[in-house]
């Protein structure tokens, strides 16, 4: 039988297997997905024993997506330009390394949320690796403008000078943003300190959509900062179970559905009541 796993330290919150097993049924396809804790020093054995043991497949997650980039032997342009990876194919003796990651991030808004980003302004704040693997998917979808909001302008620059072929782009502190934006995407960790970025009000309007990757049982501070101003808000569960399903079609050549999965997730975050 077929062996994926996903693989990360820590490991046992990862809601992927339970996704995949999922995409399996609906698709008939025999597999099994596991998780896999590696050693913090130990991820490229890790990975090889696994391959040894007839492994087609893993997933990465934190904190080993750079290893996994400098562990393949081909990468895609996505994975290339994202400098990480987060799913790797290992077919005819080779590793091949995946970003799916934007893909899911892009198709979470534009066909569940239903907010097209072509020939729109997007504001993506940050300037780690999060927003480093969602740049061309976004640019991609050719929107009028995309504007990389960092807390130093250097690294947004960068990242800027890297990606500007694929689109229009433009690189500013947090401090100088002005003007409304179509979309607010929020790829900085400041969700899991339970902050949000400094951004003038100003960039959110009625029509807003305000996105936020992190998840969890309630609203981020980013969302609930949002919604205060008017946007629209949307955390990245659903961006989980698209990036999931990219990763899936990549493996197996189908392209599973998402709705009920990203339903089931939705029930079993939902905070209990009385």
């Amino acid at each position: 039988m077929d062996a994926y796993v996903v693989i990360g330290n820590p490991i046992a919150h990862s809601k992927s297997p339970e996704i995949h097993a999922n995409f399996a049924r609906q698709t008939a396809q025999i597999l099994t997905y596991e998780r896999l804790l590696a050693p913090l020093d130990g991820f490229a054995a890790t990975v090889h024993n696994f391959i040894a043991g007839g492994g087609r497949g893993a997933n990465v997650t934190l904190p080993f997506k750079l290893q996994a980039h400098a562990l393949a032997d081909q990468l895609s342009e996505r994975a290339r330009l994202a400098g990480a990876v987060n799913t790797l194919k290992f077919e005819h003796g080779s590793i091949f390394g995946d970003n799916t990651d934007g893909a899911g991030l892009v198709a979470d808004i534009v066909i569940n949320a239903g907010v097209a980003l072509s020939g729109k302004r997007i504001l993506l704040l940050g300037a780690g690796g999060a927003a480093r693997g969602a740049l061309l998917p976004l640019l991609e979808q050719k929107p009028a403008l995309l504007v990389l909001a960092n807390r130093t302008y250097a690294k947004a620059a960068e990242l800027v000078s890297q990606f500007a072929r694929y689109g229009n782009l433009a690189a500013v502190e947090f401090a100088d943003l002005q003007g409304t934006f179509d979309v607010v995407i929020n790829a900085t960790s400041a969700s899991l300190e339970a902050e949000v970025p400094p951004l003038p009000p100003e960039v959110f309007s009625a029509t807003t959509l305000a996105y936020d990757m992190m998840y969890g049982k309630q609203s981020t501070v980013f969302m609930q900062f949002a919604a205060q101003h008017g946007a629209i808000v949307r955390d990245g569960l659903g961006m989980l179970v698209e990036q999931a399903a990219e990763a899936f079609l990549l493996w197996r050549g189908v392209r599973p559905q998402t709705a009920d999965v990203f339903t089931t997730l939705r029930e079993q975050l939902r905070p209990a009541t009385d």
